[in-house]
């Protein structure tokens, strides 16, 4: 009896004794919540300022492929001459490389490259310093290949159309010239009032050109869910014309959300570039000093031809393909190396061989 008194004795003070041990025990700490997953990235955002400004380029280009051969009037020829000259040259030059990054933009392969690199917000801020810092740098990024291939193909094709034109407009401007051509007559009569032309194609060169609203709309569109445009897959390599450069930065931007209403700063100046501005200026210069110089309406036919429909073709084609690197000639003693820039030599061999063709030298 006595035992089992002890046992329940020793029982309870066991149970006190844990009881005491319990209550100064450390509470186990409450587990952290989980932190919150990172904000999504920004969608792919491609302000309205680009799409228009690539609605002048795509417009005028249609408007000014629809020039053929086979004029059948003055006044159809004079026609002519207004449509090719009504364009202000940065705005095309602005406009191509505008319509370059939207063509990138319909490339899955680059835009999904690109935003791999939106994912953490650091890393995204510190690429998009990185491009407006150096555009050349998205040249470099995943897929750029790809998205440099449609913008090659779909500008090239617009300077193979314009090359088509100015090859059988200036064809034609020496098959009217034929004794057997009914068009004579009239084709080789001087111009009435060459001074008021020529002042007219200079009026319609410094208007500024207007956004095209349902081309807007639909360039928007296109670029900013990377679809409606169509497209022909194509790949590309470096290196790249500093106009297609800029193209693959603006829709490197656009991927990583960060070309949208409030980079207008950043995106406007990437449509900025000197050698395609430059080549399309010459290009107005060497029309104005060719219709000066024209008479009859067979030699403004000519001036269609090559100083439209020629110099586009390839003002566009030096823009998205990079010059020959020729070896330098050699430098006669006492004379300074030629600093002229590829576009400036094209520019200037057009312009002599129209000076040729019109003195009937060629």
């Amino acid at each position: 009896m006595l035992e089992a008194r002890i046992r329940r004795g020793l029982s309870l003070a066991a149970i006190a004794a844990m009881t005491v041990l319990a209550a100064c025990a450390t509470p186990e700490p409450e587990p952290e919540p989980a932190p919150p997953p990172p904000p999504p990235p920004p969608a792919v955002s491609l302000n309205e300022g680009v799409a228009q400004a690539a609605s002048i380029y795509v417009a005028f280009m249609r408007d000014v492929s629809t020039i053929e051969a086979g004029f059948q009037s003055a006044e159809s020829i004079q026609a002519a001459i207004r449509k090719g000259a009504s364009y202000e040259p940065a705005q095309i030059s602005r406009g191509m490389i505008a319509y370059g990054s939207i063509l990138a933009l319909q490339s899955p392969e680059f835009v999904e490259g690109v935003r791999t690199y939106a994912v953490d917000p650091a890393i995204r801020q510190e690429m998009v310093a990185r491009i407006i810092a150096d555009p050349a740098y998205a040249a470099t990024l995943p897929g750029a290949d790809a998205a440099a291939g449609l913008i090659l193909e779909a500008i090239g094709r617009d300077s193979a159309a314009m090359l088509a034109i100015a090859d059988a407009v200036e064809e034609d401007a020496y098959t009217i010239q034929g004794r057997s051509d009914p068009r004579r007559r009239w084709a080789v009569v001087n111009i009435a009032d060459r001074d008021a032309r020529l002042q007219g194609a200079k009026a319609l060169s410094a208007v500024q050109m207007l956004p095209s609203a349902d081309d807007s709309t639909r360039l928007f569109a296109a670029a900013n869910t990377g679809s409606g445009l169509e497209v022909t897959p194509a790949r590309a390599g470096p290196p790249y014309t500093p106009a297609v450069v800029r193209s693959l930065a603006l829709a490197a931007l656009a991927a990583l959300g960060a070309a949208g209403d409030d980079s207008r700063a950043n995106t406007e100046a990437l449509t900025v570039e000197q050698n395609s501005e430059f080549c399309l200026n010459m290009s107005k210069l060497m029309l104005f000093q060719c219709l000066a110089a024209s008479r009859p309406s067979y030699e403004d036919m000519f001036c269609i031809g090559r100083h439209v429909a020629r110099d586009l073709a390839t003002c566009t084609a030096q823009s998205i393909k990079p010059a020959p690197v020729a070896a330098p000639a050699t430098v006669v003693a006492g004379s300074e190396p030629s600093t002229q820039t590829p576009v400036a030599a094209g520019a200037a061999a057009a312009s002599a061989s129209a000076t040729a063709a019109l003195n009937g030298e060629g």
